[in-house]
């Protein structure tokens, strides 16, 4: 009898066996793409033939140069949510069998709401904002172990840390979260950013788990606010499990093996550009240990669309916002973003356009009129505005109004908003994960913090603010390299002498920085004008910015002084903007003005005027 167990032990074992892999895990019946794609990996799968079980038809069985993989399309239209069989035979004998799932959506969840101007965005580095589970700040499975007292080393900052901390980001006025990407990265060393992702249907166990993510959603869904997915098309990592076992040559971009990126995201453009440079662009790899994947082979492609959308249907997403968006291969990046907007007609995606020239970046948003030029549409909702963060990191060390200096720049950036399809779907941030921080540039001066965080609130587009600029927290890149700009945050980690999560925790200094930005942020949910309404703005005299946001039935007028002294102005100016109002109502003071006389403004200050 014994031996009869150990044998069946033994057939059983060597029959699931065959299978090490399959991705989606699982689906989700009703889907507007009927077609589902499911990659099988297991040593000589290919060896087999494959059906389904429940009428479900295979459309198509894709082989590849490596027998360790299948691609198995079936169709999924008019299915039901059910279990079924995918039987695998050789020589007509069935040698294993697989259940897979096809389960219930969420109610609407094809028309979800995403992100937009109406939110305010904040971006936190996973692994350096709270630690609340140090259980897990080093697990067996990855290489890299927790270590706070490295600077790029896992400092242990995790998804329990966030969950526990959202009442303070509700508290400070965000709306959603953006955390830096939270799937595995198991690279050997600097691996806490997690842009090289080891496995991108897993939570980095560092991190948390894949329910945890799915409770981060939820809580935050709790709080009527939003989670936004950090996504990466153009690489993986190095450690990544396929890297050992490609599906196909053709899977990444090889030369073979490494070859460096230019950089020169033009080249995706620039009619005069050699194919040579082009191809080197985006097919070149970002940095040796980042693999570059090629958008334009059918099966990668395929592979990280679905992935992104199971992401989606299983978290229960709000958004994504896309890593070097513009170094993927531009008609493959394109297909990758239709698809899930199809799916998702309301999903906001932004993509990582970091270049110095609005009409190249106005290039890369969907319907984009210079994109159409060259026949191109990248059906991408939203871009980041880096030429504004660029201006906004010296224009107010810059306290005369010349022709090129002060807050003319802010102006001149806003004069190029035609070149947009949609202004109102670009991101505006003064920092983020790779910058210098901004209380860093501007050595923590509090009249520059609230001069730059009045115009990010009061602005066209969707605000994005950086974890722990809300308290002061600095740091400078230069000197010290990324760890500056990525510290840990004051109250995360138990035993932390400085607890700035909590009022009676903080300094003074970071007290009056969390108080006006909680301020702002809040009165910001109020005012649609500030989301969806117009601007118009005047140009600036003696350093002195004026503009306004309007609707239909609500007017908002900002006023910015990056004069040293005090200024005064006539409204008699901006009569077609103040109309018939007659007074001003400052957010931040509570003060009326009298919009029929002269306005007065403290050097430095700035004032926001409801008008009524």
């Amino acid at each position: 009898m014994k031996k009869i167990i150990f044998l069946f032990f033994f057939i059983s074992t060597s029959i699931f066996a065959q299978i090490d892999r399959v991705e989606p895990p699982f689906w989700y019946a009703g889907m507007h793409n009927p077609e589902l794609q499911i990659m099988f990996y297991g040593k000589n799968i290919a060896q087999n033939e494959v059906t389904a079980s429940n009428a479900i038809v295979i459309k198509e069985v894709q082989k590849t140069e490596n027998p360790n993989y299948l691609f198995v399309t079936i169709d999924t239209k008019n299915t039901t949510t059910q279990d079924f069989i995918f039987s695998f035979s050789k020589n007509k004998k069935v040698v294993f069998t697989k259940k897979y799932s096809l389960k219930q959506r969420r109610e609407n969840s094809a028309s979800r709401k995403s992100y937009d101007a109406s939110d305010l965005i904040y971006l936190v580095m996973s692994d350096r904002f709270a630690n609340g589970n140090p259980k897990n700040d080093s697990d067996k499975s990855v290489f890299e172990k927790g270590n706070r007292a490295l600077p790029g080393g896992r400092h242990g900052g995790d998804i329990a840390g966030m969950i526990q901390h959202l009442d303070y980001i509700k508290e400070l006025g965000a709306t959603a979260l953006w955390p830096t990407p939270l799937c595995e990265d198991n690279d050997k060393t600097y691996s806490y950013h997690t842009y090289g992702q080891s496995d991108v249907y897993k939570i980095d166990p560092r991190f948390g788990t894949n329910e945890e993510y799915v409770q981060l959603s939820a809580e935050l869904h709790k709080r009527d606010m939003k989670l936004i997915m950090d996504y990466v098309t153009n690489h993986w990592g190095a450690e990544h499990w396929m890297m050992k076992d490609l599906p196909t040559y053709e899977w990444l971009h090889q030369f073979p093996g490494y070859a460096q990126t230019n950089y020169k995201m033009s080249t995706q453009f620039d009619t005069n550009a050699s194919q040579i440079d082009a191809k080197m662009c985006m097919d070149g790899w970002f940095v040796k240990s980042m693999p570059d994947l090629n958008q334009s082979n059918p099966l990668l492609l395929n592979y990280i669309t679905q992935n992104a959308i199971w992401w989606i249907e299983y978290a229960n997403l709000d958004g994504f916002r896309v890593d070097t968006y513009s170094y993927c291969d531009k008609k493959g990046i394109a297909k990758w973003t239709k698809a899930i907007t199809d799916e998702y007609p309301n999903f906001n995606i932004v993509g990582e356009v970091w270049m110095h020239e609005q009409a190249q970046m106005a290039y890369w948003q969907k319907d984009s009129k210079i994109a159409a030029i060259e026949n191109y549409n990248s059906y991408l909702p939203s871009v980041m505005d880096f030429t504004l963060m660029e201006t906004l990191a010296k224009v107010f060390n810059e306290d005369d109004n010349t022709w090129n200096a002060g807050m003319v720049n802010v102006y001149n950036n806003f004069t190029n908003d035609f070149l947009y399809p949609n202004i109102n779907s670009i991101m505006t941030f003064v920092e983020n994960h790779d910058t210098n921080r901004f209380n860093e540039i501007y050595k923590n001066d509090f009249s520059k913090y609230k001069m730059a965080m009045t115009l990010l609130a009061t602005v066209r587009g969707i605000p994005q603010i950086y974890y722990g600029s809300e308290i002061g927290m600095s740091g400078n890149k230069d000197k010290d390299g990324d760890a500056a700009i990525r510290q840990d945050f004051p109250g995360g980690w138990a035993g932390d002498k400085n607890d700035a999560f909590t009022k009676t925790g903080r300094t003074p200094e970071q007290q009056q920085f969390f108080d006006f930005s909680s301020q702002l942020f809040n009165w910001r949910k109020t005012n649609d004008a500030v989301h969806f309404g117009k601007m118009k703005h005047y140009i600036p005299e003696k350093n002195v910015y004026v503009y306004f946001r309007y609707t239909d039935s609500k007017s908002v007028m900002v006023v910015i002084n990056n004069n040293k002294e005090t200024q005064t102005f006539k409204t008699s100016r901006f009569q077609e903007s103040i109309l018939n109002y007659k007074t001003g109502i400052d957010v931040l003071s509570g003060k009326s003005i009298d919009l029929k006389s002269d306005i007065t403004i403290e050097g430095k200050s700035v004032l926001i005027l409801e008008l009524k």
